[in-house]
């Protein structure tokens, strides 16, 4: 089975994106799942109730997410209710919401879905690397026969740590949070695809997704400055992962990088074929 991860969604752009142009692009890539990580969906910081159900309602499956999970105040309130919508599995005990989530694809592929968060230069949280041993145990007793975990973190070498710790025991560890694609996406030795940072869906004319002005201003001015969602130049960033279901092992991995005329060509050639 092969499944699509699309990197931190940013803001009304990055949304846009995906509302207009997921579906063309997952039926062209031919895959059965679609995972998002949503934390930077309400205007680059935070993911609402209506945000959630709109990634959902484009054909994203399972929304990850970050440490900004909780800058809205109201997703304490629905994301026990939404367990699509998978938060850090290494909060405390009480939080609200799932660290994990297993989906059924429309094969009969079980997927499991988890999401940790690093701990270096982040909030200090439980050990990332043993909370992910103790979900990947809850995810295989729910049955899923396909691993993913989507590791939120600063530092590339936290995330390639967790990608070596875990290779054999899941099928993918990619990273997300810095919002750069890397380009060292493998297969490790075990059958664990890697990848250090899927990347950003958002504009990229600003830096990581926010307007380059204020940024600029706050590194040399050092004050509190507001940040805004940059608005031109919207890139989908994502990554392919194809796994055996029988064997849990990855077969291929592949980045994905469009820019937005890319993503509308896509979608106006399915619009053609589907009024043919």
């Amino acid at each position: 089975m092969k499944l699509l991860f699309i990197g931190d969604i940013v803001g009304r752009p990055g949304r846009d994106l995906v509302r207009r142009h997921l579906k063309a692009l997952a039926s062209s890539l031919g895959v059965d799942l679609v995972i998002a990580n949503g934390e930077n969906a309400a205007g680059g910081a935070g993911i609402t109730r209506d945000n959630t159900n709109e990634i959902l309602a484009a054909g994203v499956d399972v929304i990850t997410s970050g440490n900004h999970v909780w800058d809205k105040r109201e997703t304490l309130e629905f994301i026990g209710t939404e367990p699509r919508l998978v938060r850090p599995a290494n909060y405390p005990a009480g939080t609200p919401g799932l660290g994990c989530y297993v989906v059924t694809t429309r094969t009969g592929v079980r997927v499991g879905v988890i999401n940790v968060m690093g701990r270096v230069f982040l909030h200090a949280l439980d050990d990332p690397f043993r909370v992910a041993e103790r979900e990947i145990e809850r995810v295989r007793n729910e049955g899923a026969q396909i691993i993913f975990v989507d590791i939120h973190a600063e530092t590339t070498s936290e995330k390639m740590a967790l990608g070596w710790y875990l290779d054999g025991k899941v099928s993918a560890v990619v990273g997300t949070h810095t919002h750069v694609q890397t380009a060292d996406e493998r297969i490790l030795p075990g059958g664990t695809a890697y990848l250090t940072d899927v990347g950003m869906t958002g504009p990229h004319d600003g830096v990581i997704g926010m307007d380059r002005t204020a940024v600029i201003a706050r590194f040399m001015s050092g004050l509190p400055v507001r940040f805004e969602p940059a608005s031109g130049d919207a890139r989908l960033h994502g990554v392919t992962i194809t796994a055996d279901p029988v064997t849990g092992r990855a077969t291929a991995i592949e980045r994905v990088a469009l820019t937005e005329e890319q993503l509308k060509e896509l979608t106006d050639r399915a619009s053609a074929v589907s009024t043919a």
